[in-house]
């Protein structure tokens, strides 16, 4: 099979389920940043310190992928069986967030991000993961989705800045306070 097909020379793409949209389509945008997302996610797996976050990044990467042929699916046409989200996708997320809390000194103002490259990756995945809800949240506006999609994305950028934090902590970063210049 060849990576080429031509097909979008046009300016239009397939959904799974064969409709043929335009490629600045909100569908198209969504899973495409959803699909940004999974790169960065790549690249804090290859820069984990831990062994068990690579474990968990992959997990979360298979998740990525499963929430983006969802939003790839005309809901109308799709005969294609997808993975499903699974409540207990987001409990994972939310017992390594309370894992990594309890290593943490409480929030006591909000931070400046950086301090460390890996760090700063983890800052740029979060943002990302915003940006994709934002879409899917506008997208569910016009075709809803599954409400998993949504939770999962809400609770993935709150998993990237706890993550930050973590790893500031681990590689002994500095995690500048914001002061507002009044």
């Amino acid at each position: 099979m060849k990576v080429y097909t031509k097909k979008g020379d046009t300016g239009k793409t397939g959904l799974i389920g064969g409709t043929r949209v335009p490629k600045f389509d909100l569908r198209i945008d969504a899973y495409g940043t959803v699909d940004e997302l999974n790169s960065y996610m790549g690249l804090l797996r290859d820069t984990a310190t831990e062994d068990r976050f690579v474990e968990e990044i992959i997990f979360i990467q298979d998740r990525l992928f499963t929430l983006g042929s969802w939003l790839a699916s005309d809901p109308e046409k799709s005969k294609m069986t997808l993975p499903e989200l699974k409540d207990n996708d987001v409990i994972r997320l939310e017992n390594s967030i309370d894992w990594m809390d309890e290593r943490l000194e409480p929030m006591k103002f909000f931070v400046l991000p950086g301090g460390h490259e890996h760090v700063s990756f983890c800052h740029i995945a979060r943002c990302v993961c915003r940006r994709a809800e934002r879409l899917v949240v506008e997208l569910n506006g016009n075709s809803p989705q599954d409400p998993k999609i949504l939770i999962f994305l809400n609770r993935l950028s709150d998993y990237l800045f706890v993550y930050s934090r973590y790893l500031t902590k681990q590689l002994g970063a500095n995690e500048i306070p914001w002061k507002p210049d009044k």
